[in-house]
């Protein structure tokens, strides 16, 4: 019995020594360790925030869409950098409680390995998905083609794009696939108007009558608002047999295109109409019989 007492005595020894050794040298280092993931989440959770009050900024102005994907960005930001932060302070906490971390990080490097062959597709979809979003590529609305399609984007995620193309087909394009963004309606757009008049017809008197349009157009208080500049009458772009095509240049607001092209033909169509300005139209043909020959059959 006095030797079990003495054995229990220094085992109890030996463990009131260990804790000491562990409050005076360990335990200090790990409150560093947590005190620094504590200061980087801090951080990390201003900066999320600063992002998330600037998209509130944009919703005022009137970017919804962009204020929708700046929270999106700022959640994903958020929650990959409070796994890296969390996962680095168990490491360095884990080492200096002498736990062996090595076989830890082989399973988790044999496991990552087999999932990043597996989800590699699925990773470059959503890095590929965090850049189009932090460089504001597209926006929800706009009219963009991507991978060979042309359609509104309805829906954006870090992994997929939505496009519902003109016959209303819906199209889901997995980001990973997209190479090169054609933004439509980003900024202004510009279109051009191809006018064929009658090949009889004076070229100066009808080059004056679609710049009196454009200019009409322009000083118009609902569809002037839609133009970014003056409509522009560079003359003459094609001369053929019977005809003549003058262009003529409208450059809009983004999505507003259509409606203008649309008023406008209807004033061309109005104004050659009132100063008989004669159009295109087929080209006469001529069949004339060979000398002697005889009627058709």
């Amino acid at each position: 019995m006095p030797g079990e007492a003495k054995t229990i005595w220094d085992v109890v020894a030996r463990w009131h020594t260990d804790i000491l050794e562990f409050l005076r040298t360990d335990a200090p280092r790990i409150v560093v360790i947590v005190l620094l993931a504590f200061i980087l989440i801090r951080f990390l959770h201003l900066i999320t925030r600063r992002l998330a009050s600037f998209s509130k900024s944009q919703e005022l102005l009137g970017g919804v869409r962009r204020a929708q994907q700046l929270r999106t960005l700022a959640s994903v930001v958020n929650g990959v950098g409070l796994f890296v932060i969390l996962f680095l302070a168990a490491m360095q906490v884990l080492q200096v409680m002498r736990i062996n971390i090595g076989p830890l990080l082989a399973s988790a490097g044999v496991v990552g390995l087999a999932i990043g062959f597996g989800a590699q597709t699925l990773v470059h979809d959503v890095i590929n998905g965090f850049f189009i979003l932090m460089e504001n590529q597209y926006d929800l609305g706009d009219v963009i083609k991507i991978s060979g399609v042309t359609g509104t984007v309805e829906r954006m995620t870090l992994r997929r794009t939505v496009l519902r193309d003109a016959d209303g087909t819906l199209h889901n394009i997995p980001n990973s696939q997209i190479t090169v963004v054609s933004n439509l309606t980003r900024d202004w757009t510009q279109s051009a108007v191809h006018v064929a008049v009658s090949y009889q017809e004076n070229s100066d008197r009808v080059i004056g009558l679609l710049r009196e349009v454009g200019s009409d157009l322009r000083n118009d208080p609902t569809y002037g608002a839609l133009l970014v500049a003056d409509p522009e009458v560079p003359g003459i772009e094609r001369v053929s047999p019977g005809e003549v095509d003058y262009l003529i240049l409208i450059k809009t607001k983004p999505g507003a295109q259509y409606a203008m092209l649309r008023e406008l033909r209807r004033r061309i169509k109005e104004c050659f109409e009132k100063n008989h300005v004669q159009p295109a139209g087929p080209v006469p043909i001529y069949v004339l019989n060979q000398p002697g020959g005889g009627p058709e059959k």
